[in-house]
Parts: structure tokens; sequence; C-alpha cells
């Protein structure tokens, strides 16, 4: 079983009467990599930077390893942090950069009997452990190298390597792929999953890139407004999102207005869906969540649904299909081509259907109409309009 390492208790946190973090409780395992996900403003960066010391919480408690740490500072804590920009010294080489913190640090003096004495780190020591970690961000023979010599991704290792060194229980790293192109953070993004498995310390990540935190994290806690919608893994977050942020904000989603007749049977657009979900009230209104990749597309009169195709565009190993269900647009991703204008009909396994109960945010997600700037420019917005409402199935 895990250890529990960091727990905050009870957080809020207001910047000018603003409140920015409300009543947050979460913990951390150590050795666990976690994912603070979220938009801009959530609160996932003023929660880090609680954890690391660098900001006071209004109220709560944050906890490390069973002691309350709120007025402790970030250079007593076991605790480091790797930033988006990574501040690494443009005069020194990468040894040294990530050799600096080791030449700052004090141990206490062997030589002491009474343990008051400190003294620095000796250079073989230094030697040692910074050369241990070239070999774990796989930079050795990059020792004399400056940093302007480096891609971005090497000069993230060194960064992260220089917060490791100095072998902190905890590393905060607040997005730090950013600034890497989509190559880069993709290959980033699993190497920095074998450095913290292979460190064997807690990881803290923050970002508001959905890939980023499926990839990477063992836990996963999403964010919006200062409060957290969705603590688990990545699977659980997928496929059993909990309201319809996290459904939306967590991959593709269409979100449709449902009524739960009893468990295991959903209806939408006035026809029943089988499905695997339960515990709902009987005739309940509910969101009903399905993931565009799991819509089959099959012959009009197979069909569970009947609809007209507003919007095609091929993404290489997929085709990204825009469907109209009687105003209400779906995203389909299949491999089958079907033309702009095309009725088509769609079956859905029980599986592939997941009911919510209705949140705040209902009505908000789902619809597909706008759904990025390469649909923006759609077929005509009536496309088939006096079509669809005489001839999609009731």
């Amino acid at each position: 079983m895990s250890k529990e390492l960091i727990r905050l208790r009870n957080i809020c946190m207001a910047f000018d009467d603003e409140l920015v973090l409300d009543n947050i409780n979460l913990y951390i395992n150590d050795k666990e990599f976690l994912t603070l996900l979220g938009p801009s403003g959530c609160g996932k960066t003023t929660t880090l930077r609680m954890i690391g010391g660098f900001t006071r919480p209004t109220s709560g408690d944050v906890i490390f390893d069973g002691v309350r740490i709120n007025d402790i500072p970030p250079y007593q804590r076991q605790i480091n942090t790797v930033f988006q920009k990574y501040a690494l010294f443009p005069h020194l080489n990468v040894y040294e950069n990530i050799a600096f913190g080791l030449r700052m640090q004090r141990i206490p003096d062997p030589k002491d009997p009474t343990g008051k004495k400190t003294v620095k780190l000796s250079e073989e020591e230094i030697h040692e452990r910074v050369m241990e970690m070239l070999d774990v961000i796989s930079l050795k023979g990059f020792e004399h190298r400056k940093p302007d010599a480096l891609s971005g991704g090497q000069q993230q290792r060194v960064a992260i390597a220089r917060a490791l060194v100095n072998k902190p229980k905890v590393l905060l790293l607040d997005e730090p792929l950013g600034a890497l192109d989509l190559k880069l953070r993709k290959d980033m993004q699993i190497e920095l999953k074998r450095i913290q498995q292979q460190v064997g310390i807690t990881f803290i990540f923050v970002t508001h890139d959905q890939e980023e935190a499926l990839t990477m994290s063992d836990t996963i806690v999403v964010m919006d407004k200062g409060s957290i919608q969705q603590i688990g893994t990545p699977e659980d977050i997928y496929n059993e999102p909990k309201n319809a942020f996290v459904a939306d904000f967590i991959g593709e989603s269409n979100i449709i207005d449902g009524i739960m007749l009893h468990d295991n049977l959903v209806q939408m657009y006035g026809k029943k869906f089988p499905c695997l979900d339960g515990g709902f009230g009987e005739n309940e209104p509910v969101d009903v969540v399905i993931r565009p990749e799991d819509i089959d597309i099959v012959p009009v009169e197979q069909g569970q649904l009947i609809g007209t195709v507003t919007n095609v565009t091929f993404k290489g190993m997929q085709y990204d299909i825009i469907v109209d269900f009687k105003g209400f647009k779906w995203l389909i991703q299949t491999t089958d081509h079907s033309p702009v204008g095309a009725r088509i009909g769609i079956k859905i396994d029980p599986d592939g259907i997941h009911v919510m109960k209705k949140s705040k945010y209902s009505g908000m997600f789902g619809d597909y109409s706008s759904f990025s700037e390469e649909y923006d420019e759609m077929g005509d917005a009536n496309l088939a309009s006096d079509e669809e409402e005489s001839g999609d199935e009731e």
C-alpha cells in the first residue's frame, strides 16, 4: 500500500478578495506521478506553488510527511521545482549547472562529535552525484556544453537534473513542456515518466494538455474555477467522467440530454438505448456521454439514430465527421469515409454509453457546431434542414 506523503486539507486561497482555491482537499502518495489538469485560471499553478512554499494559503493546512509546513520557507522543504522557463545559468556548462546546488549545500561535519559544525560536499561526491544525474537524463558526454549549445529538450533535462541532484522527496513541474515543439513534447512525456520511475520520487505536474496528463500520470486531478472536479487514474477519468466539464476537457465527447428510464436503459431523442449504468432514479434527467470513437456508422435502415453529415476532415489515421441529429452536432471518429450531405445511421454498443448526473456544467458542452477553427467553414448551416425536421427518426 502506498504511503501518503502530502495532504492539502481544506485549502482556500484568495487574492484581493477573489477566491482562487475553494476548499481543496487532496492527498498525494510517495513515489506517485500526479498531474493537476485544467484550463488557465483554474488554480492548478497556485496549488503547486502552495506545495512548494511560494504561496501561503489563506486558510487550511499543507501537511508534508505528517508535519504541517504552512510556515516553512521553500528552501527548507524537501521539494524542488522545475518551471517552464528553465533558468539555466548561460555562463556555466552542463556539469556546473547541475553541480550548482550541491556547491551551495552544507552537511554535518563527520569529524564534529557535537553535530553542530557543517562542511561543504567534497568535489569527489559532487562529481559522483552529477555524473549519476547525467546518466539518469541520458546526457553523459554533454558535461562541457553550454546551455545555448543544447536543444530545448536537452535544456529541460538539465533543469530536471539540477532539481533532482539534491535528492528532494518531491519534484514540482509547472508546465515544463510548454515551450517544446509537438514531436519533442511527445518524446519528453515518455522521458519524464522514465526519469520519475528511475529516481523513485513523487512528481507533481501541472498542465492544461490532456494528452500529457493521460500519457504520464498515475493520478489525474481535474480542476476548474478553483475546485477539484474529479480525481482518478487516467482510465477512470476518461472512461467514467463525473460531469460534463470533465467529459469535455478529457478527450472529445458528445454530451446529450437524456432520461434514465431505469437501470441499464437510457432514452435519447425519444429512443431507448441499453447501457451499463445504474443507480439513478427512474425517469431522472441525465447527461449522456458518447465518445466519438465509440460510434459505428451503419446503413440508414440499421441505425439507432439517423443524421446528415455536415463536415468531413481527414486526420491521417481517421476521419473526423460532424453529423447533425435534429440540430445537435455530433463528432464521429472513424476510418470509414462518408461524404458531406450523406444520410447515415449510427449504432452505439451499451459499453460506449456513459451516463452522468446533471451538474452546473450541463448544456455547456458536447455540441460540435463550432468544434474548432478547421470546422468553422462548415457546409450550408441549414443543410437539409427541412429534411432533418421531417426525416430523422423520433
